[in-house]
């Protein structure tokens, strides 16, 4: 056996976490992606990264690597699912008013075709298929480097105010 490693870097969250409140969710995501605010930890372990933010609809790019195999030499679901999650939510972020928070209800996943380190990068889009103010519907997909569809789903986020708990 040969052990291999990889590391996780990421920033402190808490100037993001400040400006959440007084931003809208759009504005936050594009001050994400422009470097001026930090991107979700969660993003490090997964190796994807906002690439485009509108109303209503968000990009991630995902470079899954061996460290992400399940026993089978197959990249796990659960990346392919986090990612989903991650655009399913961020396209509803992107419709909400700031002191608005979010968060996952359900999601369905469909997966289609395996992944493989040969797949990506994988290309995930989330978009919102009916905004609301206290249930946002979206759906997503995510596609291999061939732009074939390795899987879709479906959610339902729930919105609230932030500081509400």
């Amino acid at each position: 056996m040969s052990d291999r490693s990889t590391v996780v870097t990421w920033s402190d969250t808490s100037e993001a976490l400040a400006a959440l409140p007084k931003l809208d969710g759009l504005d936050f995501l594009k001050q994400m992606m422009a470097g001026e605010l930090p991107p979700a930890p969660i993003a490090g372990h997964m190796r994807m990264e906002l690439v485009e933010a509108e109303p209503g609809t968000v990009t991630f790019r995902c470079h899954p690597d061996e460290s992400h195999y399940n026993p089978i030499g197959m990249v796990h679901g659960g990346l392919v699912c986090t990612l989903l999650d991650s655009a399913l939510g961020c396209a509803a972020q992107t419709t909400l008013p700031a002191g608005t928070g979010y968060t996952s209800i359900e999601i369905k996943v469909s997966y289609l075709r395996p992944v493989t380190l040969d797949s990506g990068p994988l290309t995930c889009t989330g978009r919102v298929t009916k905004p609301g103010r206290r249930v946002t519907f979206a759906e997503g997909e995510v596609v291999d480097k061939d732009g074939r569809t390795v899987a879709t789903a479906s959610g339902t986020l729930l919105v609230f105010p932030l500081g509400a708990g």
